[in-house]
């Protein structure tokens, strides 16, 4: 399963990133570190960071051309013909650990390789969560390793999602245990992006503390060196992607709700699912909690990125709950049908029928067998041996 795993890889290796330019600005990241600068206070435009600039970057701008940018320049998120790196106007928004993973990965990539460095190191993460899901059950791991979802944002896109994916993963799976080893990665799952820790209610007692300790703590070296800027561009860019008044997200509430009660509802269903989470979570397979409580997320905030349901992909493969991918196949067609906010809801709506249907379908079939699940190998902390031969009485 992971041989196989690591083929599907290859093939997005070969070529450029395709769904996003979001590499380019990894790859900047990681270089801008490098040199002793902060992400956080400069733009890539900037020309006090000429010197870093090279060819595969900034096609369009030598290192000794101006661009007539400084770190005073006002902010704006439009991109320029001058570089491949988008929103060059502004500083980053990616949290510590991603910035310590980029910084690596372009410690050991020359600049002539543009972005094939973290094309490389994504495909490993890849192949990394595939085997640690197949440690769990081959057969359910094939859902992430031969996923063609994985294939196109992990070795091509080499979208940070993976890295964040896999620490979400290796949380669920360590948290029976190593409860507290298990709430630091997902406090650094969620300093790589800000959505697992939404997984937060899934994890009860003390470990919600340790996870929010390890997240603020990665941003303690930045606060040191650039204070305040260290939000970088994360507030402009949540109220350009409208999470802020709800204005451009929530697509299936914005079948029936303005903006304004669209915010409300949004923010009424997220507390009560986190209340729901909380509750269960002692009940069911911390992994099942953390897969609809995320995708669950996913159909609430309704992103247009694809990568962003990376890791609802592994909990899905976890938990065994296959109708979740219908999330991250329909963020591809919301992405393709940017523009049309009623276009965008009725595919998240069916995305949403499709794993209320599942889920229903599942419970009806539970209830007449008299049968209950099976607690999954995540939650008790024991390894799945089911797909293995029964000993039939050979002498050891």
């Amino acid at each position: 399963m992971v041989a196989v795993a690591a083929l599907c890889q290859v093939p997005g290796l070969t070529q450029a990133p395709i769904t996003s330019t979001d590499a380019y600005r990894y790859v900047w990241d990681g270089r801008v570190q490098l040199s002793g600068h902060s992400p956080y206070a400069r733009v890539p435009l900037d020309d006090s960071l000429a010197q870093l600039r090279d060819p595969v970057l900034f096609p369009g701008l030598s290192p000794s051309e101006k661009s007539g940018v400084t770190e005073q320049t006002p902010k704006n998120p439009v991109d320029d013909p001058r570089t491949r790196i988008n929103r060059p106007f502004v500083p980053t928004i990616y949290p510590p650990v991603a910035q310590a993973y980029f910084t690596v990965v372009a410690l050991f990539t020359p600049w002539s390789a543009g972005t094939l460095g973290l094309q490389i190191a994504a495909a490993l993460l890849a192949i990394a969560l595939a085997w640690l899901l197949a440690v769990q059950n081959p057969r359910w791991a094939a859902l992430w390793g031969w996923s063609p979802i994985v294939a196109m944002e992990a070795s091509n896109a080499a979208h940070v999602d993976v890295l964040a994916a896999l620490l979400v993963t290796a949380a669920v799976i360590l948290t029976a245990r190593r409860p507290k080893l298990a709430a630091v990665l997902l406090g650094a799952a969620g300093s790589v992006k800000l959505l697992p820790l939404l997984l937060l209610p899934a994890f009860r007692g003390r470990r919600p503390i340790v996870a929010i300790g390890t997240f603020l703590a990665s941003y303690v070296p930045h606060v040191l060196a650039v204070g305040t800027l260290v939000l970088g561009f994360l507030p402009g860019y949540l109220n350009q992607e409208g999470f802020d008044d709800g204005s451009s997200r929530s697509a299936i509430l914005a079948l029936l709700l303005p903006p304004e009660a669209r915010q409300v509802a949004a923010a009424v269903l997220a507390l009560a699912l986190a209340a729901l989470a909380f509750h269960r979570t002692r009940r069911d397979p911390i992994a099942l909690t953390c897969c609809w409580l995320y995708g669950a997320a996913l159909l609430i905030a309704t992103p247009t990125y694809p990568w962003y349901g990376l890791p609802l992909i592994a909990l899905a493969a976890l938990a065994r709950r296959p109708e979740w991918i219908a999330v991250p196949l329909a963020s591809y067609l919301a992405y393709a049908s940017f523009g049309h906010d009623t276009r965008q809801g009725l595919i998240y709506l069916a995305a949403a029928v499709i794993v209320v249907t599942a889920i229903t379908i599942r419970h009806q079939l539970v209830a007449k067998s008299g049968l209950t699940t099976a607690p999954l190998p995540a939650n008790t902390g024991e390894r799945d041996e089911t797909h293995r031969p029964r000993n039939l009485g050979r002498a050891r």
